[in-house]
């Protein structure tokens, strides 16, 4: 059997350090402060903004809930942001994704302040890890990272596939992977040969947006792999992208879901939150 990545275990001692951080910082006179957006009620997107909130309390860093109704638009929308981007005392801007359809996602994206850009999706924070410069790490990807190395996977000189090219995960992931020394492919839904491809991997992670796709055939024996995905099943039960049950016979690790990358990417986000008070308040 494998080894289970336990994302739960891990995000709890990531958010225990960062705890004590706040609270060190709090003792200096400095308060972390996130403001959290959302427009509408969507209810996988109320979930996750509770659980965010949630996590803020437990570290001790200060939340500003906005809930707007549906019908917003765009520019009351822009111009909360361009408020909250002038206010000294709030550190970190989140708005929760997707939007509404009569609003600019991108635009929206473009005009968080980058140095409050706590979800790390900025064009510029973008721009900055494909050329190796600080900015915020898009959360879920960072939360990988931290995975692996508290788990003490070796990354540097391992062939990686990462199956997925989206610009929250697929993307992002493939760079953090080459700058921890990887050797990376990425793939997709119309890469050719995927089973092939995705076999010569020593770590395979799987953000491909299909329940349960990848099974033993795409996977190399002994190989670490990540699951990103997150569906339910036809029994309504939690499932990811890969079928843990016939993978679990093959692989050397393995994240399980629910419990392996969602509560990283919590985690991250906090973390994100603690840096963007700058290095001089820490």
């Amino acid at each position: 059997m494998p080894q289970i990545i336990d994302g739960k275990a891990i995000s709890a001692r990531i958010k225990e350090e960062l705890k004590e951080k706040v609270s060190d910082m709090k003792a200096e006179g400095t308060q972390v402060t996130l403001a959290v957006i959302q427009v509408g009620n969507d209810p996988a997107s109320s979930v996750y903004v509770g659980n965010k909130k949630k996590a803020c309390e437990y570290i001790g860093i200060r939340s500003l809930a906005y809930e707007l109704p549906e019908e917003t638009g765009e520019d009351e929308l822009l111009s909360l942001i361009e408020e909250l981007n002038e206010r000294e005392d709030v550190n970190g801007i989140l708005v929760q994704l997707p939007l509404p359809v009569n609003i600019d996602e991108d635009k929206v994206i473009a005009a968080i302040r980058p140095d409050k850009d706590v979800d790390g999706f900025h064009p510029q924070s973008v721009g900055s890890l494909c050329i190796g410069q600080p900015g915020f790490v898009s959360c879920t990807p960072a939360g990988i990272i931290q995975l692996l190395k508290r788990s003490g996977i070796e990354i540097a000189g391992k062939e990686c596939v990462v199956i997925g090219r989206s610009n929250i995960v697929g993307k992002p992931m493939a760079l953090l992977m080459l700058r921890e020394n990887a050797t990376v492919t990425v793939a997709h839904s119309r890469t050719k040969n995927l089973k092939e491809v995705a076999k010569r991997a020593d770590i395979l992670i799987v953000a491909v947006g299909k329940p349960k796709m990848i099974t033993r055939e795409y996977v190399k024996e002994g190989a670490v792999v990540i699951d990103v995905g997150i569906h339910r099943d036809e029994h309504n039960k939690l499932c990811g992208d890969v079928d843990y049950e016939d993978v679990a016979e093959v692989c050397g690790w393995i994240t399980p879901v629910p419990g392996g990358v969602g509560p990283m990417t919590i985690a991250m986000l906090m973390n994100n939150c603690v840096e963007s008070v700058g290095p001089e308040a820490r």
